[in-house]
């Protein structure tokens, strides 16, 4: 499989280890990953600025940004305060940070963002993620103006829920390379 676009890996909360889905793409297809000084402890206006500096030398009309969890709403953040105009964004598990669920220790990541994209995006959410209710997601996706993808059981789309090489993903990603 080839893609025509620049291609960005944004992981979540933690960041994505080995076995990682994103992990797994970016050594497939020599996808970049954006890497946040702080994983642990994110400070949203610095994640933003540190996709906003990645992403400079590039042609932003041929960047997709492939965000996962708290990295979804991060993608949102940085359309807000920037404006800037991308090929597109995969959001995949979005977390709810306003819910009780979410784990303590983020900085500027509440209130969701909830302002249409000015971009193509898919957002694909799971029946029974912990992070985030089916009915969130599908609200985050209408506010973005994102394409939803429900997938069923898939719990928070990473290695925890046996999303380790996740090729189906890459036919969403494919969707918006086109």
């Amino acid at each position: 499989m080839t893609f025509k676009s620049d291609i960005f890996i944004l992981p979540g909360l933690g960041n994505s280890g080995e076995q990682h889905w994103q992990t797994h793409w970016e050594r497939q297809y020599g996808f970049k990953r954006i890497n946040q000084s702080e994983w642990d402890a994110p400070v949203m206006e610095t994640w933003i600025s540190t996709i906003d500096e990645a992403l400079k030398p590039y042609d932003l009309q041929n960047v997709i940004l492939v965000g996962h969890s708290l990295a979804c709403s991060t993608v949102a953040f940085w359309a807000a305060k920037y404006g800037r105009k991308i090929k597109g964004a995969l959001l995949v598990g979005p977390s709810d940070t306003e819910a009780d669920t979410y784990p303590p220790g983020t900085t500027g990541f509440k209130p969701m963002p909830v302002y249409k994209l000015p971009f193509a995006s898919i957002t694909v959410a799971s029946t029974d993620d912990y992070y985030v209710s089916l009915e969130r997601a599908t609200y985050f996706a209408n506010c973005w103006g994102s394409k939803l993808a429900t997938i069923g059981n898939a719990g928070h789309i990473n290695v925890a829920s046996g999303y380790t090489v996740w090729d189906e993903g890459l036919e969403f990603l494919k969707e918006l390379d086109g």
